[in-house]
């Protein structure tokens, strides 16, 4: 279940079908309790029966998040997607953990909560930057 607050237009989130398969989707609209795409059965599924997708290395990169080079003295945990010319938005991952990290004169250091699912991670994208992180 994803609550209706939690998600936005463009976030990536999942239903499993009548085969118990699951199938992920882009939100492309919400209203009163429901979640609408085209392609889903009868054009919408309730937040109840939505599900957040688990975050995982294979979607950080598909997203086209770089994994840092220890040879140019990169932090090899850190994944950094540049933004724009100046500015990267950075994720650290040990341990099965996504956790934002930010450029300081100290270095990068982390805020915030770990991310779990790609929803959150779509969302501080787009609350950082004002663009949509997309596939």
């Amino acid at each position: 279940m994803i609550q209706e607050s939690d998600i936005r237009i463009g976030n990536y989130v999942s239903y499993f079908d009548y085969n118990m398969e699951e199938s992920v989707f882009v939100v492309e609209g919400i209203l009163d309790g429901f979640i609408y795409n085209t392609g889903l059965p009868r054009s919408k599924i309730s937040c109840a029966k939505a599900n957040p997708v688990v975050l995982d290395l294979y979607q950080l990169m598909k997203f086209d998040f770089i994994k840092g080079i220890k040879e140019d003295g990169e932090d090899e945990n850190v994944y950094s997607l540049k933004y724009n010319r100046l500015n990267s938005v950075h994720i650290r991952f040990e341990e099965g953990i996504f956790q934002p990290v930010t450029d300081t004169p100290a270095g990068l250091v982390s805020y915030g909560r770990p991310i779990v699912h790609v929803h959150q991670l779509q969302n501080l994208f787009h609350a950082l930057t004002r663009d949509d992180l997309t596939l």
